[in-house]
């Protein structure tokens, strides 16, 4: 496994794409991306939510896998292993087996530079909502919420993982902070009119509160279905400051990684340690 000891900031990626409902051109654009990440000096590539199919709700079920198994999977582990790359899959739909099989999870599934699975996450916070774009999104009717907060090492850091509207709910990130989280991912597939008005306020809030590194790679444009998506990807360091951000095109934007400054700001101003609402939780 590669730690990258000689790289003083390591360099991570997001990737922003335009998923289809077509697999095989979905996975073949994603290996293109990871590969030119790899040959710009990235040591993790992210991808955004629904990376491998984004299409009709109702024709999903059929993309689903189960666990430790399938297409979608094995790309991610085989692109892993070719490319010496830690890989953070955004987002695939994983069949619940303790559900009956009548749903499945949204999960991010962390692939290590050997092509092992190092991590998994099911989102938490389910997108039931409508936000006057003329879809009215259920995600609970097809997915599992998952339970659990997930931090992965990756040698040279640790990473939380999130997914999209985890980002309205500040006290999962909190959690992942208080669990070692340097850097905190948020693959995403915003919608158009939450993204203009709330992607980039949230996402910098997080960091801000949390004084750690936030990598946001999103879906983009019109896809195939029809729905429309925010893109806008972005990584924000500790302090709140944008480092790289996209538009609403394809392409990816890179962050890298300097623990010292976030050490130093962390002393200067140790937020983590002043939550008296926590302090006083904790007896209760």
């Amino acid at each position: 496994m590669s730690e990258h000891p000689n790289i003083k900031h390591p360099l991570l990626a997001a990737i922003q794409l335009n998923s289809s409902d077509k697999l095989e051109e979905n996975l073949n654009t994603v290996f293109i991306q990871l590969k030119a990440a790899k040959q710009n000096g990235a040591a993790c590539a992210v991808l955004p939510e629904n990376f491998a199919w984004l299409g009709d709700e109702d024709k999903a079920r059929h993309t689903a896998e189960t666990e430790g198994h399938g297409q979608v999977q094995e790309f991610l582990s085989q692109s892993a292993s070719e490319l010496d790359l830690w890989i953070i899959g955004g987002s695939h739909r994983i069949i619940a087996p303790d559900d009956n099989n009548s749903r499945v999870t949204n999960t991010t599934l962390v692939y290590n530079p050997d092509g092992t699975l190092a991590a998994r996450y099911d989102k938490i916070h389910l997108f039931d909502a409508e936000v006057n774009d003329g879809i009215a999104y259920c995600e609970s009717a097809t997915i599992k919420g998952g339970e659990s907060l997930v931090v992965v090492d990756l040698g040279f850091t640790r990473v939380g993982l999130s997914i999209c509207y985890d980002i309205r709910f500040p006290e999962l990130y909190q959690a992942l902070r208080n669990k070692g989280a340097e850097i905190i991912v948020v693959p995403s597939a915003f919608t158009v009119p939450t993204g203009r008005a709330h992607w980039q306020p949230l996402l910098r809030a997080r960091a801000i509160e949390n004084q750690v590194y936030i990598i946001a790679p999103a879906q983009c444009g019109t896809h195939s279905n029809g729905r429309k998506t925010w893109g806008h990807s972005l990584c924000i360091d500790p302090w709140g400051e944008i480092i790289d951000q996209l538009e609403n095109r394809p392409g990816s934007i890179y962050c890298p990684f300097d623990a010292d400054s976030m050490n130093e700001l962390r002393k200067q101003m140790p937020v983590a340690d002043h939550h008296r609402l926590k302090a006083a939780n904790a007896g209760k």
